[in-house]
């Protein structure tokens, strides 16, 4: 929006400085007019003595000395005003240079303001810190938007390159063809799925409702019972209620997809999964626990990166998912302002744990 060009803060403080002084000084010969001049009478006081002067006479010789002092603060006004509104709005100058470099995309510049606490320096701490925040998200969304492009890649290829295959195929079976295009579109839609799953918290615009974690983890584990079996892989769901605030989908899709992890990456068969709730300092626990193979710290530390996954074993399965399921529950678990944390199980396999504030009773 085009605006008028209006005077600048600084000459507004100074002429409100200047103006201020003003009003002090006339009302402080207002006040030696008013108490001390009019109790001088008026008129002749000449008689055979020394010479008395008079109001008039006073008036007379008070009048250009005020005049003269109004006008020596004015200009000792402005010029104070000037100078000390230079240098009080010096802050406000840093913070407006940041404000134009981040507008021609620099987030990487930080005003960092000296000084002791004051509200400038209020503002520019919270200017800075929403400059890292941004930074980083904008990262974030980068990498994650690089690596969202590379995976939707892959099974669009492959679909064109069996197109291609049947086209100049044309005794290829049929049935074979549909079935691989089938598992390579789900796969796809799965994708999709997932990465709007992800934007959708990314944006936190869900209502919060109470949720109870026990009752998710109970139905979790029933809806995945089925999967569980075809792996050979006992489950079991316990603990206590751990009520939280929050959307009864989104803590769903947590729930489920941290069962699912553990069912998929359970290896080598015949492992065992469990789910406990349970309520501690205030805060709500999920905790799911898999066997499985050994885990090194390394591994661990990037399986909430998106497009990660835990076994390279199970990359090619069906159920391994996308390898969005952890960096789903970790911003799930941060929209509802908790922590998400994972740590290798000694005798193998994989402990997590999601700590999310406990609805209040």
């Amino acid at each position: 929006m085009n605006r008028r060009r209006g005077p600048s803060a600084r000459l507004k403080l100074t002429l409100s400085y200047a103006g201020f002084l003003m009003i002090a000084g006339a009302l402080l010969l207002a006040v030696v007019w008013v108490y001390l001049l009019r109790y001088v009478p008026d008129g002749n006081l000449s008689g055979p003595g020394p010479f008395i002067p008079n109001r008039g006479d006073l008036v007379r010789a008070f009048a250009p000395a005020a005049a003269w002092a109004l006008l020596f603060l004015l200009i000792f006004g402005l010029a104070g005003g000037w100078f000390l509104a230079g240098r009080m709005l010096a802050p406000l100058r840093r913070i407006t240079d940041a404000t134009r470099r981040v507008a021609s995309g620099s987030l990487s510049h930080r005003i960092e303001l000296d000084g002791r606490d004051d509200e400038f320096r209020e503002l520019a701490d919270g200017f800075d810190t929403m400059l890292a925040r941004l930074e980083a998200q904008v990262d974030e969304q980068r990498r994650f938007a690089a690596n969202a492009s590379h995976e939707l890649r892959t099974p669009l290829a492959i679909t064109q390159t069996l197109l291609d295959v049947a086209r100049d195929d044309p005794d290829r079976d049929a049935d074979e063809l549909i079935t691989r295009l089938r598992v390579v579109n789900t796969r796809a839609i799965d994708l999709t799925e997932a990465l709007l799953v992800l934007s959708r918290v990314e944006q936190r615009s869900f209502v919060r409702e109470r949720v109870d974690l026990s009752l998710l983890a109970e139905d979790a584990a029933e809806t995945l019972l089925p999967l569980a079996e075809a792996r050979h892989v006992a489950i079991s769901a316990s603990g206590e209620i751990a009520c939280v605030t929050g959307s009864p989908a989104l803590l769903r899709q947590l729930v489920a997809n941290l069962v699912h992890n553990a069912i998929v990456h359970n290896l080598p068969a015949g492992g065992t999964v469990d789910v406990d709730t349970s309520r501690e300092d205030g805060f709500a626990l999920l905790t799911v626990e898999n066997t499985g193979a050994l885990l090194s710290p390394m591994l661990v530390g990037t399986l909430t990166e998106p497009f990660q996954r835990g076994s390279e074993r199970t990359r090619g399965d069906q159920h391994s998912g996308v390898g969005l399921g952890l960096a789903i529950v970790k911003s799930i678990a941060e929209a509802h302002g908790g922590t998400l944390a994972l740590a290798g199980r000694v005798d193998g396999g994989l402990r997590v744990v999601v700590r999310i504030p406990a609805a209040p009773v």
